[in-house]
Parts: C-alpha cells; structure tokens; sequence
C-alpha cells in the first residue's frame, strides 16, 4: 500500500505544473522556446530528491551524474551528523558498504593482467590450505568462481557479520587463521550451512560474502602487501583518491557521515564503526574520489592518462560469467553486478551496499556511458526504503538523459 501511494504522489508531483519551466502565456501563442521537462530543472529536481529523502528516512544522501570521462551534475542534501546539523558534502566521507566488491576484484584483476594468475586456476595453487566443498570434495574452485560467486559457498549465516569498533587494518589473525577456521570442517568458526548441498562448484551463481575475504586473502598471497596497502598504492593514490582508505584513523574523523538506524519513527545515530571483513564491505569514501575509480572503469581502465586496468580486463569484468543464474534480479561479473534492461536495450553494471547505517548505489548505464553514484546514511530495512533509493537511482538516470 505504502508503494503504491508513493507512486501516486510521484505520479502527481510529476505531472503538476510546479514542475514546468514552461510560460504558460509562450504556450498560449504557440513559440516554440526551449524547455526543460518537468522536474528537471535544478530547483524542482533538488526539492523531489529532499522529499524522497524524507519519505525514505535518509538524513543525507551525496551523489553524481558522469557522462564518458565527465562529471556533468553533482550535490548533496541533508545532514551527515543530524545532531550538529552538519551538512553532506560530495566530499563527506561514507562507509560504502557491499560497492567495496569492485575495488577488492579490481586490486585482484590487476595481478592478473602482471600474469599472475589465470582465472580458472584452482585457488588452493594459491591458498595455504586446501578449499573444497566438503559435499563435492572432487571438485575445484576457481578464481573465476570466487569473483563470480559461483564457488558453492552459500549466503553468509548471520554470524559471519562480526564488527570492530576499534581496530583498523592489520587485524592480528585476520585473513589468515581466520579463513581456515570459518571455511575448513575442522574450523573453530565453521558451520556446515556455508557450503551448498545441491550444486557443485562452478554450477550456481548465488551472493556470498565470504567469496571476497578469499579474493583479498589472494591479492595479499599475490602482491606481498596486506590487502589495504595493496589498494592504497596501486588504487587509491594513482587515481587520487584522497579521502579513500579501509582505515578510520587515517581519515578526516569530522568529514565522515554518522550512521544512522531509523527504527520506532526516530533515528538512533550508530558510533563510526570498521569491519572485520573489510575487503567486502568496509571502504570508506566519498562521491567525489569513487567518481575517479568509476570513470577509469567507464574509460576502458584509464582516469587521466593513468591505467590501473587493460582494456579487455575491465571488459571481461563487466560480463556475465558462467553460470550466470539471476540472483535477486541480478547478474554477476567478475566483482560487478549487471541488471540487464531488456526494455531498454540495455544492462546496468556496478553495485549496490548496505550495512547497518548505510546504503549505497553505483551503476553505469552501458548503452550510453552515464553512470550514477548515491551514498546515503542511513540502510534501507524496510520495502519502503528500498523502494525510495531505487526511485532515487532511476530519477538520477532520467536527469542524465535530460542532462546529455
């Protein structure tokens, strides 16, 4: 019920005439003068978004519009810390959740354009220890496997989810004992649930965490460096990306955005907190630096003359792996989603995060180069949240067909 009243609001806040730029008297008399369509002028535009914000319980929201190599349209709106009422920036720092995937697959993939592996190389040529499904012990995983999740290794049992409000990257033990201990039957921490029963590796494509604390175990087996210094030296810096890191010490504390739960019709304003398993959801950035990251996945592995990709890498990242199964209304790339849009002729190719205070966007759209990136403070619990971030996303998308 509450969808369909949104839509019927948004249906008629659309279509009323506060959202024309046209002169009602020019319409009269027939010129033909250049008009912007209903609610895309700034003014209009910035009052929608305000609005879903509110109905959404998003304190903030921070985000942008790139076309090809270009940033053609970014702002932000509310309050990144609701308590001082400090506003949100395009330079206010968000954890980004699950959108952390596409950096921890691109330092992985960047070993593999030096050579260093092959994609369908078993891991345990890798691993320290040996990764079988213990239902199809016969039965390798691959690296392909991992980025694509199609390893078998299931949804994570709620457990998996372990936060550290104090210590940053290193953490002592983990990866490694950590890893041996939650995958191996003979693990402290292992469960049987972790691995799937009814489809062997390389046969079902189905979202589990876990999948990338393995690819980042592996770019540190690879490069030699913890996994944080890895992204730091060969991501983050030459794509200067300033306010990036997997460390909270290391950032500006007062630019980062307060998470927020909304529960009871209040919000409870959650510590600034890190993860244990950093490399799947715990990057921490702002608008501003991931539009350098997306824009050299948007040009083909470049930002401003540096490479941090090959051409046919970032390609081959961007497709659908075997086996290919929907999940959620989605595919999988090598660390990328893609939501195909038959409709449109099209596909769109990123990804989306939540953690508790948090939710995330970053998707391009493949048929014409626009991307979009939204960082809000606060998750989408609920259908209606849900409903308002996607809205969201596809406004953002209507105004870079306005915009190009």
């Amino acid at each position: 019920m509450k969808k369909k009243l949104l839509s019927l609001l948004l249906c008629i806040i659309l279509f009323s005439p506060m959202f024309s730029t046209a002169d009602p008297i020019q319409q009269k008399i027939g010129q033909q003068e250049p008009q912007t369509p209903p609610f895309f002028d700034d003014a209009s535009f910035d009052r929608l978004i305000i609005m879903l914000l509110h109905i959404g319980h998003y304190p903030s929201m921070s985000a942008c519009i790139i076309h090809n190599t270009t940033v053609i349209w970014k702002n932000a709106y509310g309050f990144s810390d609701l308590e001082t009422h400090k506003p949100a920036t395009t330079q206010t720092i968000y954890i980004v959740a699950s959108i952390t995937k596409t950096i921890t697959s691109t330092a992985l993939m960047q070993l593999y354009d030096q050579g260093l592996f092959q994609l369908d190389d078993d891991v345990n040529v890798y691993l320290p220890f040996s990764l079988r499904n213990p239902n199809y012990p016969d039965d390798p995983i691959t690296i392909r496997m991992i980025l694509s999740h199609s390893s078998s290794l299931t949804t994570d049992p709620f457990s998996y989810h372990w936060f550290n409000f104090s210590s940053p990257p290193p953490i002592p033990g983990y990866p490694s004992p950590w890893l041996q201990e939650y995958l191996l039957p003979d693990g402290a921490y292992y469960t049987p649930e972790i691995w799937d029963t009814t489809h062997r590796p390389g046969a079902y494509m189905q979202y589990a965490n876990i999948n990338f604390d393995i690819a980042a175990y592996l770019v540190q087996l690879l490069s030699g460096q913890p996994f944080h210094e890895y992204c730091n030296d060969h991501i983050f810096t030459p794509l200067g990306m300033t306010r990036t890191g997997f460390r909270l010490p290391d950032l500006p504390i007062e630019e980062v955005a307060f998470p927020y739960l909304y529960q009871n019709r209040t919000y409870e304003k959650l510590p600034h907190y890190q993860l244990l398993h950093y490399p799947i959801g715990g990057l921490m950035t702002t608008v501003d630096d991931v539009t350098c990251f997306l824009i050299a996945h948007m040009n083909h592995g470049v930002y401003n003359s540096t490479r941090i990709l090959e051409k046919e890498t970032v390609s081959l990242m961007h497709t659908v792996q075997p086996p290919g199964n929907i999940y959620k209304n989605f595919r999988y790339g090598l660390g990328w989603m893609i939501i195909e849009k038959p409709l449109r002729k099209t596909a769109y190719i990123g990804h989306s995060g939540d953690i508790p205070g948090a939710h995330t966007r970053m998707f391009i759209n493949q048929a014409d180069n626009t991307s979009i990136i939204c960082f809000f403070n606060s998750d989408r619990s609920t259908s209606l949240e849900k409903f308002v971030s996607l809205l969201i996303q596809n406004l953002l998308f209507l105004k870079a067909e306005h915009l190009t």
